[in-house]
């Protein structure tokens, strides 16, 4: 469902609903889970974010909730440590540069399944659909010891939302530019057992894409519609679910149409492509005793990308990729503050592509053996583990990990850690017209510190430095006839800072992140990662209503064509239950209408990532 309003009168309506309402349904937890909330993608296990021995941050549900037309990219920038690259607004192309390191550097999971595709090595994130997500973990630093390939810059894992009661709703969001986005779901949980149905629908006619003047093509359309539905039960000594997601769409885009002799673009054109990803997702588990429980996941991913243009010779590109993996792996709880975790884990990962009249199909096996001890106990947390990655391509390759946080007074915690990872070529790199089968994965190491202080008055605030060096880095080899080769290598070193407030039902916090990404070979600043971050979200939220304000900062960035500016945008979003059958919500993304620029186009011209997108939106829920 969508609410019929003009844009103008939109914006107005909002300006005016913010001075009475306000951001997401209220958490029902308790204040103690709110400051110390759960989280998984560190250990595989649930435990408090304050006893992880690395630097973890979660995206709430509170944000999540807000707009339901909010897309990945955006919510991904409010995380100081990333920046978020994308060639325009809705559907076109987004990399994500965690802590500095290169887009295919960080692993995008949602509940354990491998979203990074087979081709690029990196997600398609403006194609993920965000609808019914709990929470988005980010995890910083190494983690290959438990996941394998990528996850060299980090983690990004998508969790989504249990039922925990039987419910139906329907919401629908009207926003500027033709935006609407509406959902239909519905809930059935008892005595353990639990399904769930969703099924929504996005469209946009889009925002401006470039600045290049003197031409009509400006913007490009995104409409998309997903299914998901999962059934399972959760028991106390054993759990199966069975989950299935659907996304599929077009996504329009702009290229250059004309060159002047210099082969500087001197016209646009709209293009246009058609996506489709599915996920199907099956886990178990069974406690064998107290000490002892198995995990069991079977899984794929597919990424399909059809063009709708030719490119070369009247053909259609076109990128099908598959990833399946099969995970067994069991915990031990062999002592009372001691367990280990132990398994293995199977990849294959297929593709099928045409890029410019040049096909190749491939595929990969590579089989990861892993282990990792705990301990934990109230003061002291440590986390060392060891993995062995049996590759088809190179053979074997060895990670590991070590970490601990110290509680050496009351209020105050200390963790430090160090940790090796690796990312295994893709199928470009290996089968592509430039590829090369006998590449070796690219090899970090990163170091960390950090502090966490809690203070007074319901404030708390963090620091820590960090530094990854990365070795035989795959990029384009001159010397062998721009095959691709382990030819580079970087180091990335900086720090963060944080520091948050919650009284009642106010909070706020503020964050910073500092970079500097160099390649070791030319000692150059490496492209697209601005030395500094920072990010501030202030409000207020209780079961009844809520206002809060996000804002995002960035500073220059070296790019490929020439440097990019830095910018500063502010969100605002509202919400107000009129009773519990009845929400109503409001947001401005991009208040100020700042058309902020992340990557060049070359002559001259930026990509754009802005114009202002006011919308409203209902839920009505039984």
């Amino acid at each position: 469902m969508s609410i019929s309003l003009q844009p103008t009168r939109l914006v107005a309506a909002i300006a005016v609903a913010m001075g009475f309402s306000s951001v997401a349904f209220a958490d029902e937890s308790t204040n103690a889970t709110k400051l110390d909330p759960i989280v998984v993608t560190a250990s595989k296990s649930a435990e408090k974010m304050s006893e992880v021995p690395a630097r973890i941050s979660i995206i709430e549900p509170q944000i999540l909730e807000q707009s339901p037309i909010a897309e990945l990219p955006h919510l991904l920038m409010s995380e100081a440590a990333i920046n978020m690259v994308q060639s325009g607004g809705y559907g076109q192309v987004s990399s994500i540069f965690l802590r500095g390191t290169n887009s295919n550097h960080t692993l995008v999971l949602r509940d354990g399944v491998r979203l990074n595709t087979a081709t690029t090595g990196a997600a398609s994130l403006a194609f993920i659909d965000t609808t019914d997500l709990k929470q988005i973990e980010v995890l910083k630093g190494p983690a290959s010891v438990l996941y394998g390939t990528d996850a060299i810059g980090g983690v990004v894992q998508l969790i989504s939302k249990t039922p925990e009661k039987n419910s139906a709703f329907v919401t629908g969001e009207y926003g500027e530019h033709n935006t609407y986005k509406s959902i239909l779901g519905a809930d059935v949980a008892e005595n353990g057992f639990y399904a769930q149905v969703r099924g929504q629908r996005l469209e946009t006619d889009g925002t401006q894409v470039t600045d290049f003047k003197n031409t009509d093509v400006k913007s490009a359309g995104y409409d998309q519609k997903g299914f998901s539905t999962k059934i399972g039960v959760e028991k106390e000594n054993y759990a199966f679910s069975a989950d299935y997601n659907q996304n599929q769409g077009t996504s329009g885009y702009i290229d250059c149409a004309t060159y002047d002799a210099s082969y500087n673009c001197t016209g646009l054109k709209n293009l246009s492509q058609d996506f489709k990803n599915e996920i199907i997702n099956l886990k178990g588990r069974l406690n064998l005793n107290e000490a002892f429980s198995l995990n069991a996941r079977l899984s794929q991913f597919k990424d399909d990308i059809d063009q709708n243009n030719p490119n070369y010779d009247d053909s259609y590109d076109f990128i099908h990729s598959k990833t399946q993996e099969a995970e067994l792996y069991g915990k031990w709880q062999f002592a009372p503050h001691q367990n280990v975790l132990f398994g293995a884990t199977h990849q294959t990962i297929k593709g099928d592509i045409l890029s410019f009249a040049t096909p190749y199909d491939g595929d990969v096996d590579s089989t990861g053996y892993y282990i990792q001890h705990q301990y934990s106990q109230p003061g002291l947390n440590t986390q060392v583990g060891l993995r062995v990655e049996d590759n088809q391509k190179y053979g074997t390759h060895t990670v590991g990990q070590a970490a601990i946080r110290y509680q050496p007074l009351p209020l105050t915690s200390v963790y430090a850690n160090i940790g090796t990872a690796f990312r295994s070529p893709t199928l470009n790199e290996l089968y592509s017209a430039y590829g090369n089968p006998d590449l070796k994965p690219e090899e970090s190491i990163s170091y960390e510190i950090g502090l966490d202080q809690k203070l007074n008055y319901g404030l708390s605030t963090g620091l820590s430095l960090y530094k990854t060096k990365v070795d035989d880095l795959i990029d384009y080899d001159g010397a062998n006839g721009y095959k691709f080769g382990n030819v580079s290598e970087a180091s990335f070193e900086g720090g963060e800072a944080y520091i948050s407030w919650q009284h009642d039902i106010f909070f706020s916090k503020l964050g910073y992140n500092y970079v500097k990404a160099t390649n070791e070979v030319t000692d150059k600043e490496l492209n697209r990662r601005p030395r500094q971050s920072l990010t501030f979200t202030a409000g207020l939220r209780d079961e009844n209503y809520g206002v809060s304000g996000s804002l995002s900062s960035k500073s220059s960035a070296k790019d490929y064509q020439q440097d990019t500016p830095g910018y500063v945008t502010l969100d605002l979003n509202a919400y107000w239950n009129i009773n519990q059958n009845i929400k109503v919500f409001t947001n401005i993304e991009n208040v100020g209408d700042v058309n902020y620029k992340t990557a060049s186009y070359g002559g001259g011209y930026y990509y754009i990532n802005g114009g202002r997108l006011a919308s409203a939106g209902v839920t009505l829920s039984y």
